[in-house]
């Protein structure tokens, strides 16, 4: 691959980043709270959110398979693009919780393998440059952040009814570009099916677990932040520029991520993000100055950004080339996918009982045992010569 085919490949993948971001970034401030306005329960707010999760978790690691086995990850990246986006309009047409329940299981089945294709897409074309992956990953987070500013705005103007179009809007946007998404195809070395079987190491499994707790730790905050401030007396404007300085310090860290794993390991890296984590949500469990709510949205640079990069790192650097959309699937639809899908109805079920507060404290105890979980198992392969 020539410089300019690179640089032209890479203003595509950030396209794809920037928009599929934008949709998160409606989504996952104001989805809920849409719903918490139709009048839903807890109980089924977080039902919403897990069977999304649950739905990621299957498809996304069966279209994983399926890709890496028949080399056809840019076609279905392409399709799910666009039958996801047609699914979406339903949601139109109904303020039923069932009806939602159903539409929310048929748009996660397409919707479910993005993020973990486009991952994959993106180690393909960075190539020997990985380490700069959170520059590219960069403009996703710019987009977020430009996207819960601005919405907080509009919402406060007009309704709350209004992410629905947007999210239909963008994602269209997204699905026509997609189609110009580079097919860069791995030679075959040896078989898929032994290649598979390196996820199945000790090693991969307790990352894997430990990356689901921290994942299960965020369905408090993803899940019923935006809530948790409307109650506090917040309004969508507040809501928004928290959520955006959040992602503010996310992208300075990333921006600069090949510097930081210049200067620390991957192990490290990792370790620091799950104990900061379970500092932010203890902090969150005090916290009700609108002070204090953003100086720990400034946490989000490592309770996501850091952890974020590293794991993505992380599962390219011990996956074969044959199965690394596989690779990026299964890490996605662990810690995305079933960590949060756990953390949802964990937070749903528990919400209208415990509160807020309490659910932040949980949180935190849940983030601290993953991180010292992690470390223990570095400690083992370190005295096994693993690492």
């Amino acid at each position: 691959m020539n410089k300019d085919s690179r640089n032209s490949f890479k203003l595509i993948i950030g396209s794809q980043y920037f928009l599929y971001f934008s949709v998160m970034g409606i989504f996952l401030p104001y989805f809920n709270l849409y719903c918490y306005h139709l009048k839903f329960s807890g109980f089924q707010i977080g039902a919403l959110s897990a069977i999304r999760s649950v739905v990621l978790i299957l498809f996304s690691l069966g279209w994983g398979a399926l890709a890496d086995r028949l080399k056809i990850r840019r076609p279905i990246y392409i399709s799910c693009n666009f039958i996801s986006t047609a699914i979406w309009f339903f949601y139109f047409y109904t303020t039923d919780f069932w009806a939602m329940l159903v539409i929310t299981v048929f748009y996660g089945i397409f919707y479910s393998p993005i993020i973990s294709f486009l991952e994959a897409f993106t180690m393909d074309v960075l190539g020997t440059q990985k380490k700069s992956y959170g520059r590219l990953r960069a403009w996703g987070t710019i987009a977020f952040i430009t996207t819960v500013i601005v919405l907080g705005r509009i919402i406060d103007l007009y309704s709350i009814e209004i992410i629905l179009v947007l999210i239909f809007a963008i994602s269209t946007v997204q699905a026509v570009i997609s189609s110009k998404i580079p097919d860069i195809q791995i030679k075959k070395r040896t078989s898929f099916f032994v290649n598979v079987k390196v996820l199945l190491k000790r090693r991969v499994v307790v990352f894997l677990f430990c990356a689901f707790l921290m994942l299960l730790s965020h369905g408090t905050y993803y899940g019923f932040y935006s809530i948790h401030l409307e109650n506090l007396g917040y309004g969508n404007t507040f809501i928004g520029i928290s959520w955006a300085l959040a992602s503010i310090a996310e992208i300075l860290i990333m921006i600069k991520s090949d510097s930081i794993f210049k200067h620390f390991s991957m192990d490290n890296v990792l370790v620091f993000s799950f104990m900061v984590a379970a500092l932010r949500w203890f902090g969150l469990f005090f916290a009700v100055s609108p002070a204090a709510l953003l100086l720990l949205q400034i946490f989000h640079a490592v309770t996501y950004g850091t952890f974020h990069v590293a794991s993505i790192l992380y599962i390219d650097s011990i996956t074969p080339d044959e199965t690394k959309t596989l690779g990026q699937a299964v890490n996605n639809a662990i810690t995305y996918g079933l960590g949060l899908m756990v953390g949802f109805f964990f937070n749903g079920y528990l919400f209208e009982t415990m509160g807020l507060f309490r659910l932040f404290m949980i949180s935190s105890f849940i983030a601290f045992g993953g991180g010292l979980l992690l470390k223990c198992s570095q400690i083992m392969d370190r005295r096994a010569g693993l690492i």
